[in-house]
């Protein structure tokens, strides 16, 4: 076919005018500047409004306050990290991490059986309904999400009423008189905080586990079984090893954002800091910068050393 033929038949498109036309033309012929320009004010955010401003939020933790004046005092120093270890910061640390660990592993525990069901035994309509009834919660407001269940785990809540129908009223009184997790009431203690960070977590994890167990080919259950396996034996020895990426890469979002979160901490749960409300209390209330700086080191160490032993794992293949 002759080139004027080629033009012709479309094979070939002739160069159009008008600058709008050689942008495209310039564009076809180089698709990586397309990309390149497409990405640029991506990165753009990300790396001036993002990553540097949390370059000079960390820049601050290397500064100090004057204890007489109460100013920062712009000298690079240590100093304000070994507050950090202090009794009181120690205690902000260990209790979020602590409770960080708890959400991560009741959500795993929670979510794989309803994640399972959903991948190996919702079909058609049933499979929309699982999505929309995991995603459906994401839709909503997180305040009024929190404070729904501030009013659930009251002392005058629903909850304490369905204690009270069941006359487990006893049982709940118990659990409470515990020393650390219990409170005058659900919504002013450790357990209440626990119970709504694992609501409001919980699709993270459902989700990867959910597209974990989906990708596990059905053949390999089938041999398993026609080699004389149980079915415990199977889920631990074939299902549980291929699912566990997907444990993981949900862990990395419900440890991470119970991590730094602190606005359920401020409204459900004791007066103790976690490092989130430390974080705003003293780059607000306290004024101290630095040491609102150097929390925020913390959880920035632990979520990396996490994401290296998650990608080791393959945790990033089933997000």
């Amino acid at each position: 076919m002759s080139a004027v033929a080629a033009t012709a038949s479309g094979a070939i498109l002739p160069n159009r005018r008008g600058l709008l036309g050689a942008l495209s033309d310039a564009f076809w012929r180089q698709p990586k500047l397309f990309v390149f320009l497409l990405l640029t004010p991506a990165l753009l955010w990300l790396g001036i409004v993002y990553i540097g401003s949390l370059f000079a939020l960390l820049l601050q933790s290397f500064f100090s306050i004057d204890e007489f004046s109460g100013l920062i005092n712009y000298e690079f120093t240590l100093k304000t990290y070994a507050e950090l270890f202090r009794p009181q910061n120690l205690d902000v640390i260990l209790r979020t991490v602590t409770m960080a660990a708890a959400v991560t592993v009741a959500s795993a525990i929670v979510a794989f059986p309803i994640a399972y069901m959903a991948a190996r035994y919702a079909k058609g309509g049933w499979k929309a309904v699982f999505y929309l009834g995991i995603m459906l919660p994401l839709w909503a407001s997180y305040l009024v999400k929190v404070y729904a269940w501030k009013l659930i785990l009251a002392k005058e809540g629903i909850l304490n009423w369905v204690f009270e129908q069941l006359h487990l009223t006893w049982l709940l009184d118990a659990w409470l008189s515990l020393p650390v997790i219990g409170g005058n009431s659900l919504s002013i203690s450790y357990t209440g905080t626990f119970l709504v960070f694992l609501y409001v977590w919980m699709p993270y994890m459902i989700l990867p586990i959910q597209a974990a167990i989906e990708r596990v080919p059905t053949n390999l259950t089938d041999a398993s079984a026609d080699l004389g396996a149980t079915p415990m034996q199977t889920f631990w020895k074939v299902i549980f090893p291929l699912a566990l990426p997907g444990i993981v890469a949900g862990s990395i979002f419900t440890f991470s954002l119970t991590l730094g979160d602190y606005i359920i901490p401020q409204i459900i749960g004791t007066s103790a800091f976690f490092i989130g409300q430390a974080v705003y209390s003293h780059q607000g209330t306290a004024g101290n910068i630095p040491l609102a700086a150097a929390f925020t080191v913390v959880p920035i160490v632990i979520m990396g050393i996490y994401l290296w032993l998650a990608r080791r794992m393959g945790a990033f293949d089933a997000l």
